[in-house]
């Protein structure tokens, strides 16, 4: 049975709210649970589960919907009254029992005396406010908010630059700075590359592919996506690149990007030709074939990027990062070729259910070229478009970090519980044939991942006896939840797990193409 309560004007944060569900599944009874804010796209997902009752339907954007589905109603009862008592739980008071809670900017800004930077990550129709006043006090801004208007992004970097500061954002994930990692970032070796990325996935995955080779990073600068649009004009791309050429701890630059507006792009190379330190740079799939300066190197994919960023900051010939990814691929062709053989007739599609858009951008570079048309929620071409990210055909990949699932819920970095229940519907479906996932550890993320994603992977393969589960895992050993552990975790259940997302969507789609032919 399913039971549902609503509470008018009742705001939580992402991250509590998901805390508040996780505890309800964990009950007696309980089948499934949904604490979300009645947002039309949440009302969207809780219908895609089942959980959608008609007065969740009424409730409005900020209003609380606390659905659960149980085998009595007496568990429903329990699982309600325990999700009120979750949320009306007062926060702990510091070990002295003094709270230091600001009370605000001002507050705040007395309390650390000397700060030059402030992270914000409020709702979106405050965050542009509050970066402005951070910037008014001389506070270089890392805006984590997303849902911000365009023409108050341009407005706030326009005041940085004037003022000689820095906006990261917004829907900036990761930065690491003088060695601190900011929001959604990994524990990696500090040395000579710097990175300027408008992408946070992206920097996450050169960053830890950089230092897991034993080079390392000097700063890494985080854009926001939207910076390399027309209207943004990369306004912090093109000042990270002059921050950097004039780093003297940064001897190699890399730059990551989806595809910026052309017009952008030729602002980006008008800059580059300035630097003389070795640029790298990766814009998936907006790439040009004049050669801008010696020094200069492009790459197709995040993984070869990052890989001649390594040659260029240890001295080694850019053929060795040809050398590495052909080894690779040797790996994957017979990793492809030993899976297929359990495949039935009608097991003939990929599912890709991702976590960082970037890595979604990159498999629409790598998989076409294997399996042909791919279709997305993201799409690199438009015509690809799909019309609902919740029904998935043919050849698929989805960006589940997209604005239509985190409105109200929080990043699916943290929290898994959308791309678990994908994962065993898509299962379910007799002509899927591989599920292609990432799982990116580090600060900010799941610091859970294996007790959170086995269960549905154990549901998946027992859904779908030919079902091959291709991952990539991006971190390093000293991230919280150690690679290595998160690694040999889903080898034991038959994840096939590869070094990078690039190798891990060469191997998916030669799983399925492998499979067709036969």
């Amino acid at each position: 049975m399913i039971k549902t309560i609503i509470k008018k004007g009742a705001y939580f944060d992402s991250v509590s709210l998901m805390q508040v569900a996780k505890a309800l599944n964990s009950l007696p009874g309980v089948i499934d649970s949904a604490v979300v804010m009645a947002t039309k796209e949440n009302k969207g997902i809780i219908k895609a589960s089942g959980l959608l009752t008609p007065q969740a339907l009424k409730a409005g954007d900020s209003d609380l919907a606390i659905a659960v589905k149980t085998k009595t109603p007496q568990a429903a009862a329990e699982a309600l009254k325990a999700a009120e008592e979750l949320l009306d739980r007062k926060p702990a008071t510091a070990e002295n029992g003094v709270d230091r809670k600001a009370a605000g900017l001002n507050d705040a800004v007395k309390m650390l005396d000397g700060a030059n930077l402030a992270i914000i990550s409020v709702a979106g129709r405050f965050a542009g406010t509050l970066a402005m006043d951070c910037l008014e006090k001389n506070l270089n801004v890392m805006l984590f908010s997303d849902n911000i208007p365009l023409e108050t992004e341009v407005e706030l970097k326009k005041l940085a630059l004037r003022r000689g500061l820095l906006v990261m954002g917004p829907d900036c994930g990761t930065a690491i700075i003088n060695g601190a990692p900011l929001a959604f970032a990994n524990s990696v070796r500090r040395g000579n590359i710097g990175i300027v990325a408008a992408s946070g996935t992206g920097l996450q995955e050169v960053s830890t592919l950089i230092s897991n080779e034993g080079a390392g990073i000097s700063q890494a600068i985080g854009t926001g996506s939207r910076d390399v649009k027309l209207e943004v004009g990369a306004l912090t791309l093109l000042q990270g690149l002059k921050m950097l050429s004039a780093d003297p701890a940064t001897e190699v630059i890399l730059i990551v990007s989806k595809p910026p507006h052309p017009e952008i792009l030729k602002k980006i190379f008008s800059e580059i030709k300035k630097i003389k330190k070795p640029v790298a740079a990766v814009f998936l799939s907006g790439e040009i074939k004049e050669q801008i300066k010696d020094n200069f190197y492009q790459a197709k994919t995040l993984e070869e990027a990052a890989l001649k960023a390594v040659c260029l900051s240890k001295g080694w010939q850019m053929a060795r990062a040809k050398e590495i990814i052909y080894d690779a691929n040797l790996k994957v062709e017979a990793m492809a070729r030993k899976e297929t053989v359990r495949k039935k007739p009608a097991q003939k599609y990929l599912r890709g259910l991702f976590s960082g858009g970037t890595f979604v951008s990159e498999a629409q570079v790598i998989l076409p070229d294997i399996i042909g048309s791919l279709w997305s929620n993201a799409p690199l071409d438009k015509k690809w478009k799909m019309k609902d990210a919740m029904r998935l055909t043919e050849n698929a990949v989805v960006d589940l970090g997209e604005d239509e699932f985190t409105m109200g819920r929080p990043h699916p970095m943290i929290d898994y519980s959308l791309r678990n229940k994908m994962m065993v519907s898509e299962a379910e479906k007799p002509e899927v044939s591989v599920l292609l996932l990432d799982i990116v550890l580090g600060y900010g993320s799941n610091m859970r991942p294996l007790a959170d994603i086995l269960p549905p992977i154990q549901k998946a393969f027992q859904a779908n006896k030919g079902l091959s589960i291709v991952a990539s895992v991006t971190g390093t050993e000293t991230d919280p939840q150690v690679r290595s552990r998160v690694v040999k975790g889903l080898e034991a259940e038959g994840v096939l797990v590869m070094s990078s997302n690039a190798a891990a969507c060469r191997l998916a789609g030669r799983i399925v193409k492998l499979g067709t032919r036969g």
